[in-house]
């Protein structure tokens, strides 16, 4: 088991950042890509962005490019998602979640262990 641990949601202008953190516990932290998603209100679950297990990879869906940014200390057992330029089309619930494969893996079930998220909010 992996137990996830989100921080850092909360009310921002457009145009603000925020930076979430993702603390992680249980089995071998660098073990795991990691990956975050988001849930709006009446909307399915989405991808934002994966990093491998050593951070050396990163992928972001089209929507969240050249704006936000993960990374990962495996030092720390954490991972981040910096968001920068944010809109209010951004506000959701931000998960972050665990996957034990390698690969681009952007489908919600691909991953195994969960957070409990974290909500995002961008006023106009």
């Amino acid at each position: 088991q992996v137990q996830l641990v989100e921080s850092g949601g909360g009310l921002v202008q457009a145009g603000g950042s925020l930076r979430l953190s993702c603390a992680a516990s249980g089995r071998t932290f660098s073990n795991y890509a990691m990956g975050w998603f988001r849930q709006a209100p009446g909307k399915e679950r989405e991808f934002v962005a994966r990093i491998s297990r050593s951070g050396g990879t990163t992928y972001y869906a089209v929507s969240v490019k050249g704006r936000f940014t993960i990374s990962r200390d495996n030092a720390k057992n954490a991972v981040y998602l910096q968001m920068n330029s944010l809109k209010p089309e951004d506000t959701a619930v931000y998960y972050c979640a665990a996957d034990p494969y390698r690969g681009v893996r952007v489908i919600a079930d691909d991953y195994n262990f969960w957070g409990q998220g974290t909500q995002v909010t961008v006023s106009s």
